[in-house]
């Protein structure tokens, strides 16, 4: 199993977001406000507590929710049962490895892998954005979100490979180990993808000395 157990201590010691990004948002809204939402399915990859599970269950969309944390899980669980009733008609949550989950093939309309594949080694990273093409249904749709190598940190504490750290600074430190994606290598790891839309996020923080920047990237299986 790759996935790293200093999240299960982080999910027990650290209060987490409870609503979704801003652009998870906006993807879901352009793609499928104006579909019969309760016939589409996402999976998330490292749902954590369920921030973006809360919202597509609020919205009527049907969902997989997998994290290799069992405190995570639980914690989406309990907010679910409390603030969206019945959504167990339409959702299940996964205690489980992203790298190998056992579903059925061309099941997902949409993957969303909000920050959950950076932890991952990037032959790993490859091996699950192939994985979630699989899983997707022809036309189905990717939605990615990622650490560029300009965030603050890269760099810092220990290498384990090219822009691959157990980070020291910043934001990622003391979460297991990070990889920071430079804009050449989006292309290899979303190669089965077409349509591939890229942007980039940057905010600064001690004025300006620090930057997080985030890859957003769309991409759909043809």
């Amino acid at each position: 199993m790759q996935w790293n157990p200093t999240w299960e201590t982080v999910f027990s010691q650290q209060a987490w977001g409870k609503y979704p990004a801003e652009p998870l948002i906006r993807f879901v809204a352009r793609n499928y406000y104006q579909t019969e939402r309760s016939q589409i399915r996402f999976l998330e990859l490292g749902c954590g507590p369920g921030a973006n599970l809360w919202f597509l269950a609020r919205e009527g969309f049907g969902f997989v929710g997998v994290d290799g944390s069992p405190t995570a899980i639980r914690q989406a669980g309990e907010r679910l049962d409390l603030e969206c009733p019945g959504w167990r008609e339409r959702g299940q949550l996964l205690v489980a490895d992203v790298t190998m989950l056992d579903l059925p093939t061309e099941s997902f309309d949409a993957v969303i892998d909000n920050e959950c594949v950076y932890c991952m080694p990037f032959d790993s990273a490859l091996s699950i954005y192939r994985q979630a093409w699989q899983l997707l249904k022809p036309g189905g749709r990717i939605f990615a979100r990622t650490f560029s190598a300009e965030t603050w940190g890269m760099g810092s504490g220990q290498r384990l490979e090219d822009d691959y750290y157990i980070c020291s600074d910043g934001p990622l430190a003391h979460k297991g180990a990070s990889r920071f994606t430079r804009r050449e290598q989006l292309d290899t790891l979303f190669q089965p993808f077409g349509q591939l839309q890229v942007e980039k996020t940057t905010v600064s923080y001690g004025g300006g000395e620090q930057v997080v920047a985030e890859w957003l990237i769309e991409g759909v299986k043809a």
